[in-house]
């Protein structure tokens, strides 16, 4: 699998990397889905503390101890549990930012963390002092690099400017072009990398998007404008290629975008991913064909 570089950093992640969310706790389930992973070529896994109460990254931290310097593992931090479970708070304070970090260390069972991102963020956080905490952890060897995940483009404007990230994770995809008229420009021009999450829009675009349909459509598509744009796309691509193909190779034609993170509940599933993937890239014409058929958004709020 085709692997690109993250930003300025000297990580080199897979195109398609595994959102780790979605693999449950039980490891007869997890651990072939990972090693599904592995053997299709993918080096990148994002976890986050978040996820299942941090058993997300520890069951990481049970599969890869033995083949940890062949991976990239990219966690997250400022979500905080409250003591009964039932919900978290926000906190980009650089205490618990530093402190978040070295339980994730604990949980992932490693000695560093290769991408260490905030996830989340906005402009009445103490940004000054997120930044140096990421940089202390930098400096002091728990973490290699550092970036954010958020939609937000004022929040993505200030680390820019002020920080030294190397990546931004946030949501895009064919029905989702949010991104395209501020976010992805500004951070292809800065050398920073995006990490795109729910490329294929919750299951819509896919094959099986009539399943997925729903009356209240998806963001500011209708149900009727979310039909039209599906059948559309599958009018477009019959006998060429999948609507899943069509939407991670969307994803991977613009020039700011490193990896794409899908995640999987089966190996199945990651499969159908990874051959998504490495399918044929999108001719100019066919990236043309699908932004005639959706919509070009931008951000009227996130920020």
């Amino acid at each position: 699998m085709k692997k690109n570089r993250l930003g300025q950093s000297d990580l080199h992640v897979s195109a398609l990397g595994l959102g780790c969310m979605s693999l449950g706790t039980d490891e007869k389930t997890a651990f072939p889905i990972l090693e599904a992973a592995l053997e299709a070529g993918i080096n990148y896994f994002d976890t986050a503390d978040l996820y299942d109460f941090g058993q997300n990254e520890q069951i990481l931290g049970k599969f890869f101890k033995q083949n940890r310097e062949n991976v990239i593992i990219a966690s997250k931090a400022g979500n905080k549990w409250q003591e009964n479970k039932e919900g978290w708070t926000w906190d980009a304070s650089k205490a618990y930012i530093k402190e978040a970090a070295k339980q994730s260390l604990k949980r992932l069972d490693t000695d560093y963390i290769d991408l260490y991102q905030l996830h989340g963020g906005t402009l009445d956080d103490p940004i000054e002092e997120t930044i140096e905490a990421f940089e202390e952890l930098k400096a002091e060897g728990y973490i290699r690099y550092y970036g954010i995940s958020s939609i937000r483009p004022n929040v993505i404007r200030e680390y820019v400017k002020r920080s030294n990230i190397v990546s931004v994770m946030m949501q895009y995809s064919i029905l989702d072009r949010r991104p395209e008229e501020e976010a992805l420009p500004l951070l292809h021009d800065s050398g920073i990398s995006v990490v795109t999450r729910g490329p294929v829009a919750k299951g819509l675009l896919s094959d099986n998007y009539l399943k997925k349909l729903r009356a209240k459509g998806y963001l500011d598509y209708s149900e009727e404008e979310l039909r039209s744009t599906l059948e559309g796309l599958q009018a477009r691509f019959e006998g060429k290629r999948s609507i899943l193909e069509a939407a991670v190779q969307y994803n991977l034609s613009n020039p700011a975008v490193a990896t794409v993170i899908a995640g999987a509940s089966s190996v199945e599933q990651l499969q159908e991913n990874a051959r998504a993937v490495n399918s044929i890239a999108l001719t100019q014409d066919e990236q043309k064909v699908i932004q005639a058929v959706s919509k070009a958004s931008f951000y009227k709020d996130h920020r």
